[in-house]
């Protein structure tokens, strides 16, 4: 697969700088506090990641800006929690501690005064979802990235700042130290640069009854329609069981080698149901393969492939190609 990320990178010439994205904002996140001055380039929560070393994009170069003591995010077994995604700290409710103060609070709007591209969509139908992951270790300077799993994704997201996320009903209880959670989002081709997001925080899931660990986790694979792709549903290629998150576009540490224009996206054209995962709690396979396979991943034979139902692999467009796109995207959102 061709390496796409320096001509992503090359592409950053041609767009202005960015006013907003998006971020995951609560006092139990790595990098609460953190603003624009703290690092030699810009590393706020909301900054999107592409092109980085592993070091800068996983927890988002925030592992040494840990929650304080005590500020843990509860996540109720079988229930729902409320997640506030915003382009600025300030317009959440946790305006008071935003060094521009408050900046909308009260809206459901993730960028109040702002049109969606902000937030890289060009409507509701345009979202692609967005996922919330767990690790069972209590410090974030301990999981590595296969210790994540996706237990809920909303495929709403990023539309309103006030996302909901349902909690699998049979998730056990994290050790005495707690539990560490990430939130993921990559949005859609149709609206600005290619990119990812991830915010970690601090977690505990709480009411729990729950005994059976999560299972063996295993990458999502694209098994659902995709009309912007032409591509029909493929079940037999879905993963079935616990899911890792997707780690894409960086200079290194990706789990996913899809091109610049067919971003991995966290709804069902990868096997992600809207709500809670309930399927986490076995280990993961193919399910072509069937569960007797769980943990075998195909190999790159084309018989395997045949059997195991896997898509074409992705061209990645020319620099060329990615320039005009890129262009185009620019406009469109101009003219919003």
């Amino acid at each position: 697969m061709i390496n796409t990320v320096p001509a992503v990178l090359a592409l950053a010439a041609f767009a202005p700088l960015a006013s907003a994205h998006i971020a995951f904002w609560d006092k139990s996140m790595y990098g609460f506090n953190v603003t624009q001055q703290d690092y030699s380039y810009d590393n706020r929560p909301v900054t999107p990641l592409v092109g980085y070393t592993f070091d800068q994009w996983w927890f988002h170069g925030h592992l040494d800006h840990p929650p304080l003591p005590g500020d843990t995010f509860d996540l109720p077994a079988g229930g729902t929690i409320n997640s506030q995604l915003s382009c600025d700290k300030g317009a959440t409710v946790w305006y008071n501690s935003s060094s521009g103060g408050d900046a909308g609070y009260g809206s459901n709007w993730p960028c109040p005064g702002q049109q969606s591209s902000q937030f890289h969509t060009t409507g509701i139908d345009d979202v692609m979802g967005c996922a919330l992951a767990i690790a069972y270790k209590g410090n974030g300077s301990e999981v590595q990235p296969d210790d994540f799993t996706i237990f809920s994704v909303n495929q709403t997201c990023v539309w309103y700042l006030n996302t909901e996320f349902a909690v699998p009903a049979e998730m056990p209880a994290c050790g005495p130290d707690g539990c560490t959670c990430a939130w993921f989002w990559i949005h859609s081709d149709k609206s600005g640069a290619e990119q990812m997001y991830m915010n970690g925080f601090s977690c505990n899931v709480t009411g729990a009854t729950g005994t059976t660990p999560i299972g063996k986790s295993m990458l999502p694979r694209r098994c659902g329609a995709d009309p912007d792709q032409n591509e029909a549903a493929n079940p037999g290629n879905c993963t079935i069981g616990p899911k890792l998150p997707m780690y894409w576009m960086q200079a290194e540490g990706n789990n996913m080698n899809e091109g610049y224009y067919m971003p991995p996206v966290y709804n069902d054209i990868y096997g992600f149901h809207d709500g809670a995962q309930d399927d986490i709690f076995q280990d993961a396979y193919v399910s072509s393969l069937g569960a007797s396979q769980a943990g075998v991943v195909p190999s790159a034979s084309a018989a395997a492939n045949r059997r195991a139902e896997i898509p074409e692999p992705v061209v990645t467009p020319p620099p060329a190609s990615l320039v005009r796109r890129h262009k185009r995207t620019l406009a469109h959102e101009h003219s919003h």
